[in-house]
């Protein structure tokens, strides 16, 4: 008597999480220099003395005397402050894709051949 273990091959799946990339986040600060034009005012209290008509001729040519006295002045102040320009979110997000695999398995079957040669005895006509 002989014994035959008929085998065939089965496909195993695994999977595994593979790191396909790193990413850093992170802010950077830009610094750029900016020019303001800014108009400013003062008050000033001017006075103008002039020589009215005289009979001196020197007293009569002096220019006008003007003087200037400063009460007040814009003065101009900054202050910086943050604006929000764009609200980011960042997240991971899991997407599921499916793979379509294509493998060759292979089955055993058991065969028997027989010789030409090895006769056979028909025991059905011997009836």
């Amino acid at each position: 008597m002989a014994t035959f273990q008929i085998k065939k091959e089965e496909l195993d799946i695994a999977k595994e999480w593979l790191q396909t990339g790193e990413v850093n986040i992170y802010r950077e600060t830009f610094t750029e220099e900016k020019t303001f034009t800014v108009p400013v005012k003062r008050e000033e209290l001017v006075i103008k003395k002039k020589v009215l008509a005289s009979a001196d001729s020197e007293i009569k040519n002096m220019p006008t005397e003007i003087i200037r006295i400063p009460l007040s002045e814009e003065h101009v102040e900054f202050t910086n402050h943050k604006v929000n320009l764009e609200e980011v979110s960042i997240y991971k997000q899991q997407i599921q894709d499916i793979k379509h695999i294509e493998e060759t398995l292979k089955r055993e079957a058991l065969k028997v051949k027989i010789s030409d040669s090895l006769k056979f005895l028909d025991n059905s006509k011997h009836s």
